[in-house]
């Protein structure tokens, strides 16, 4: 089959003898010359240049019309992929099709334009089945920069850059037109979203809520709050991530009632990741600029868990200037079936493990107490940690955490605790936000353990960097609690182990301490 290309050449060939050669010469080299944007916009090979659809990609005209052109073409073709090449594309409101992939080439950057007369995103949609059990972020998706619902066979690639310049990082009440999130998908499936950058990503970079089968691999993330949110998700692969977030976190895993029904996130592999708390944009600029404190920028499930957690496993991954791994489930749901392994951690700001089972129970009326168990977290070192949060794994009164397994895990913790915190109580606060700082200081400086059936702890190093007179460990109403190789520094006048309403307890090879029971 002859192309375009090859036609016009014939024409010059056969037609030079008649009329005149100049002229011949002259219509077809136009005519070649306008073969690109011909080719752009008519879906060449599967290719959709939004440049062919009208996009100017100066960095100061709004390209939202141009770009969704080129979306709604490739949509009609069956499919293909919408290029961006080199350039700064302005835009509101991207809507996503099936079939379609966005391709943001080498230097080019879609930019959140800022809202104003006639510039304005799509409005949050109405959500009555949601409850408003969850904050407004988490049960809107449609007032975002790039957003699709419904959809199917979808990606998102490139070596380039989304700026959420000018998104805001929360609810905007008292305006209209305002966009809040960098991609929001809602119920989707068979999604990629791979190589490109987020830069200030607004209140959340990502959020993914009831998507299936969603890979997240070679991301990087340096934003003002919520790196990615991956809520009521299923099969889902998070690789080679890079996730900077001083002041919320970085990869967090939910499973909130925004759907208006509770839906579990399961089948979630997070592997090879980096987050960290530097100041935003020195992640991306590599000056890794630090504040006085780690930033949020941490792993973590919760607090929305009304569907609960399943079959999870993260591995491979560096915590740097930031808080610890966080296991929160509050809200009814079961979390359960999760192994963490090879993690690496540096300056955190609070607890640098934190599992924690509680009744908040932010859900319809009746919502049943939240089920925590069968968590296997293993080969953790950890540098300098927080000197007020120990390790904590807490349940409630009415709701103990089962069948918990560490095993070689390393810490390095500040120290400076003192007797009097070694006396300590901290609340329950059953029904309040699930942080470590809500429970306030420890009076433990290692592992502060309470409510817990089942417990499993080996090869356990513990060190300070000052002197420290709380115990390694506490145990309150802690029942089957086994220790084994435990090394741990204590005070000459501490206790390694200090236990209040603790039975069947046992423990061998920890230095300091013959082999022991307490029934």
């Amino acid at each position: 089959m002859m192309t375009l290309k090859t036609i016009f050449q014939e024409i010059n060939v056969r037609y030079r003898a008649i009329y005149a050669p100049a002229i011949c010469t002259l219509l077809c080299s136009a005519l070649l010359a306008a073969l690109p944007a011909f080719g752009a916009r008519s879906g060449s090979a599967g290719i959709f240049d939004v440049r062919g659809y009208g996009a100017k990609g100066d960095g100061k005209t709004l390209d939202t019309a141009a770009i969704n052109a080129a979306i709604d073409g490739a949509a009609l073709a069956g499919g293909g992929t919408v290029r961006f090449p080199a350039g700064s594309y302005l835009s509101t409101s991207i809507h996503l099709k099936s079939g379609v992939t966005l391709d943001i080439g080498p230097g080019a950057t879609i930019i959140a334009a800022a809202p104003g007369k006639d510039i304005a995103y799509d409005a949050a949609e109405d959500t009555p089945e949601a409850g408003n059990y969850e904050d407004f972020g988490h049960r809107h998706w449609h007032n975002s920069l790039i957003w699709g619902e419904n959809l199917h066979d979808i990606a998102i690639i490139g070596s380039g850059r989304i700026w959420g310049r000018d998104l805001a990082r929360d609810e905007v009440k008292d305006e209209t037109g305002v966009g809040n999130k960098s991609i929001a998908l809602k119920l989707c499936r068979n999604v990629i979203l791979r190589d490109f950058t987020i830069e200030h990503g607004g209140w959340f970079g990502i959020l993914a809520t009831g998507v299936d089968n969603l890979t997240i691999d070679n991301l990087k993330i340096d934003t003002n709050r919520d790196g990615m949110d991956i809520d009521c998700c299923r099969s889902v692969r998070v690789s080679n991530c890079s996730v900077n977030s001083p002041y919320d976190d970085g990869i967090c895993l939910k499973s909130s009632y925004g759907l208006g029904f509770a839906r579990a996130t399961e089948n979630v592999t997070i592997d090879s990741c980096q987050v960290s708390g530097y100041k935003e944009g020195t992640f991306l600029d590599g000056t890794y600029a630090r504040g006085q404190r780690g930033g949020t920028g941490r792993i973590k499930f919760g607090t929305e868990a009304n569907g609960g957690f399943k079959n999870i496993t993260v591995s491979n991954c560096v915590f740097d200037f930031c808080c610890g791994l966080a296991l929160e489930e509050v809200d009814g749901g079961n979390l359960e079936n999760v192994a963490i392994s090879n993690i690496t951690m540096r300056d955190i700001a609070n607890a640098p493990i934190f599992i924690r089972l509680g009744g908040r129970l932010r859900g319809p009326a009746g919502t049943a107490m939240s089920v925590l168990r069968r968590v296997s977290i293993s080969h953790v070192i950890v540098h300098n940690a927080d000197t007020n949060s120990a390790a904590i794994i807490a349940g409630v009164p009415d709701g103990h955490i089962e069948d918990i397994s560490l095993d070689d895990i390393h810490i390095w913790f500040k120290g400076g605790g003192t007797a009097a915190q070694a006396a300590i109580t901290p609340p329950e606060d059953e029904k309040g936000y699930p942080e470590p700082d809500r429970l306030g200081k420890m009076p433990a400086y290692g592992f502060y353990i309470r409510h817990v059936h089942g417990i499993t702890m080996h090869d356990i190093q513990l060190r300070t960097l000052s002197q420290e007179q709380r115990p390694a460990f506490l145990l309150d109403d802690v029942t089957d609690a086994r220790f084994n190789d435990v090394d741990a520094a204590h005070d000459p006048d501490a206790e390694i182990f200090t236990f209040k309403d603790a039975a069947r307890v046992r423990w061998s090879q920890v230095l300091g301490l013959p082999d022991g029971e307490r029934k």
